[in-house]
């Protein structure tokens, strides 16, 4: 690693030295100076530095005048401020400004040196916060959602135009069709984007837990209650709950969750004591709400709560102009994982994506092309490399043959024999439009000349 890049800002030249000289000694940093504000604020202009340690009284232009200009142009650089024992106040001050940390003269260069890999740690830390809260916005951001369809259109427009409010959401869609990413997406463009996204599967544990889970509990509120324990409502303060399979909770829990959203504040069981909250509320189902509540087994105040902005997410079988570009992505995303040049989905392979049903919608669609890459021994996928219940769709290409009543091998050798007549025989160029290697070719001919079907 390069060494850290510090710059000294210091109008006395004595100090200015013994300083440059100590940290490139003792700590290994490469260290300019400046004579004063002035010149610091050149330098930082032409250059990238690590961190400024500045004298706090300097003539023409003080530290506290040169702090608040390096915060306007370059906040992410932190600053350690010197100063006199008379002048500790002011050193405080600039600390509210922006200052990282102050320390007293003369410099003791031992606490100096821990001071500057403490303040280094936190600004490098606060960095990486930054940055992967940029990576959660754009992994999450709502156009990378995938999907070219009307109705994806739709819903993209849907989660741009609810993203900024606070409105309660409930997103409709069966298993596996991404709800908990429309759920992110929208969390993630929200105002309360810095905060953590909270999500829960009320289904994934026993019935009796979830009111615990969602308010929590105080200590001996019930058999194995050992210890009080904050609820996913609390920890979700000024953020947003992600309640997935909700039609699924208990009518017990229903009636307290229906008092949460309406007074904005929750009592742990066992406790009668209410605390407020601010939590933005995501609800999502792969049930008919509405005729759950005629059914009586769903609050109908709670599904008037709940229904403020209904999101409902298509089935993969009713967007297949969708299924190339899922299938692309996520051809692309398993063979860099895989570490293997898959370079694309051979025509035999892509009809049959588009031909099956989907019942486990987008998820499924993953879960078979992360297997198809693993399998693939070709640059292309091919219809060989997809899971039985796929491979049985190559009844399309039977049933082209079915007056006729011709196997499936005689179907394929038919039409590799068609591509090789209208190439002329050149393998290389049959090999291109039917996305195999040339070698699968040569061993089809040879198995031609000895009598064997291909």
């Amino acid at each position: 690693m390069e060494p850290l890049k510090i710059l000294v800002v210091d109008d006395e030249a004595p100090l200015r030295e013994i300083l440059q000289r100590s940290l490139a000694k003792m700590g290994g940093f490469s260290v300019e100076v400046a004579i004063n504000g002035q010149e610091a604020i050149e330098k930082v202009e032409k250059d990238i530095f690590d961190l400024i340690l500045t004298d706090l009284m300097m003539p023409e232009m003080d530290g506290m005048e040169f702090l608040k200009m390096i915060k306007a142009t370059r906040p992410e650089i932190p600053v350690i401020m010197m100063t006199a024992y008379g002048s500790i106040d002011t050193a405080v001050e600039a600390m509210k400004i922006g200052a990282s940390d102050y320390i007293t003269k003369p410099v003791d260069l031992k606490d100096l040196l821990l001071r500057i890999t403490k303040v280094h740690q936190e600004s490098r830390l606060l960095r990486d916060n930054r940055l992967l809260g940029m990576e959660l916005r754009k992994k999450f951001e709502f156009s990378n959602i995938i999907g070219k369809s009307r109705k994806m259109q739709e819903v993209f427009s849907l989660i741009e135009k609810v993203a900024p409010s606070n409105s309660t959401v409930i997103i409709y869609g069966s298993s596996g069709t991404g709800k908990e990413l429309v759920a992110k997406a929208i969390h993630y463009n929200s105002p309360r984007a810095d905060r953590p996204f909270i999500p829960f599967n009320c289904s994934a544990i026993p019935e009796t837990l979830v009111e615990s889970e969602l308010f929590g509990h105080t200590r001996g509120a019930f058999t194995g209650a050992v210890q009080a324990k904050r609820g996913l409502f609390e920890e979700a303060h000024e953020s947003t709950l992600f309640l997935d399979e909700i039609s699924t909770i208990l009518p017990s829990v229903q009636v307290k969750l229906l008092r949460v959203l309406q007074e904005k504040e929750v009592a742990k069981v066992g406790s009668t004591e209410r605390t407020k909250i601010d939590v933005r509320m995501i609800a999502a189902t792969n049930e008919d709400l509405e005729t759950n509540m005629k059914d009586g087994r769903f609050r109908d105040d709670l599904f008037y709560r709940l229904h403020v902005f209904p999101i409902f997410l298509p089935d993969l079988k009713e967007r297949r102009e969708d299924i190339p570009l899922l299938a692309y992505h996520f051809l692309d995303l398993y063979s860099k994982e895989a570490r293997k040049e898959v370079k694309g989905i051979s025509k035999e392979a892509m009809n049959l994506l588009l031909e099956y049903h989907w019942p486990g919608n987008v998820r499924e669609l993953e879960n078979t092309i992360e297997r198809a890459v693993i399998m693939a021994e070709e640059e292309f996928l091919t219809p060989q490399d997809l899971p039985g219940d796929l491979a049985e769709g190559f009844s399309f290409l039977i049933r082209r043959g079915v007056k006729g009543h011709k196997s499936l091998d005689e179907i394929k050798a038919e039409y590799i024999t068609q591509i090789l007549k209208q190439t002329n025989g050149n393998k290389n160029m049959a090999a291109e439009i039917l996305k195999v290697n040339p070698r699968t070719l040569y061993r089809f001919e040879k198995k031609g000349a000895s009598g064997d079907s291909a």
